[in-house]
């Protein structure tokens, strides 16, 4: 009996190694098992592009687009009034040469030779230069805008004597009108151009120095008197005064070209 349980102790010790050992050589399969599955979702993970996540303002510019649509197509009448509204850009700034078109350069319309030029003050706009004259450079006071200028009677720094005019600037036509002699018509300033040409300019081509001798010849003249004496009566009759001929300059305005236009 002793020998059947020994036998039986045996066979149990023997059977017990057998298991352990069958465990023993499974673990290492298992766990090789297990390793190779997460390297194979690991690599496909990798190898999955990674999807971009929109942006605050691409999703704002979406968001947007989406609610034009919803407006262009979801009234009808709305959608014909916004129609004739559209965003226009903004215009160029205005130039003093927009705002004050005389200035410029011009050459006269009778004479190639003869060329004027007219500039603002410095320090008043509403002043400008006109350089170029026979009778030296000529002040002119702004009366209609954009280009009707009154000239006063004045004394240039030649000690020429100007006598009161006008200066017209056609900004369509790009023509001057300068006219000397002759007052300013407040009411309607272009009447004192009536009758009078460019050729006017060309006859009376003569410095202020010449037209104050002119001047002061026909005041003696005036004041000459003409003596009649019959039986005893006397009949004294003064001349009649003769003013001189007025002076027009008409020119046309010089394009100034740049190398931008040229090309």
């Amino acid at each position: 009996m002793k020998k059947t349980f020994f036998l039986a102790g045996i066979a149990a010790f023997l059977l017990s190694l057998s298991i352990n050992a069958q465990q023993d050589s499974t673990k290492p399969m298992q766990q090789d098992t297990t390793k190779a599955v997460q390297q194979d979702s690991t690599s496909q993970m990798q190898q999955q592009p990674v999807q971009a996540q929109p942006t605050q303002s691409q999703a704002t510019q979406s968001q947007q687009a989406t609610t034009m649509e919803q407006k262009k197509y979801g009234n009808p009448t709305v959608d014909s009034i916004l129609s004739k509204y559209t965003l226009v850009p903004m215009p160029n700034q205005i130039t003093t040469e927009q705002i004050f078109p005389v200035i410029g350069q011009y050459q006269s319309t009778t004479n190639a030779d003869q060329k004027v030029t007219v500039t603002l003050d410095d320090q008043n706009k509403g002043i400008a230069w006109v350089d170029g004259l026979p009778q030296g450079r000529v002040k002119a006071l702004l009366k209609n805008s954009p280009a009707t200028y009154k000239i006063p009677a004045q004394k240039t720094a030649d000690s020429s004597n100007v006598p009161e005019g006008t200066l017209i600037y056609d900004k369509d036509a790009k023509t001057i009108s300068i006219m000397l002699g002759r007052e300013f018509n407040d009411q309607d300033p272009g009447s004192v151009f009536a009758n009078a040409t460019a050729s006017t300019a060309d006859q009376s081509m003569v410095t202020n120095n010449d037209q104050g001798n002119n001047e002061s010849k026909m005041n003696d003249q005036s004041k000459t008197s003409v003596t009649k004496t019959k039986g005893h009566k006397t009949k004294t009759k003064a001349t009649v005064e003769k003013k001189p001929e007025p002076w027009v300059f008409m020119g046309t305005k010089i394009e100034q070209t740049t190398a931008a236009t040229q090309q």
